[in-house]
């Protein structure tokens, strides 16, 4: 049997996918309070981001993502 994910958890991920690279900015710039709400607990959910001393980081997984998201920009 073939399971699909609901359309709304598929558009919801590709809104996280494509704001990964931005929110990755304002980690950097420190300015995680600018970081559309909700989103830090779906990448933390997703293991793109964790926490790391109270401070947000990117995952192994995040970071692949955040290359891909750079590739295709190129």
């Amino acid at each position: 049997m073939t399971t699909f994910a609901a359309p709304r958890t598929l558009f919801r991920r590709e809104a996280l996918r494509e704001a990964l690279l931005p929110t990755v900015d304002l980690l950097k710039r420190c300015r995680a309070c600018d970081i559309a709400e909700g989103y830090v607990e779906d990448y933390v959910a997703l293991q793109w981001l964790e926490w790391n001393g109270g401070a947000l980081r990117l995952t192994i997984t995040g970071e692949n993502i955040c290359r891909q998201q750079a590739a295709g920009l190129a």
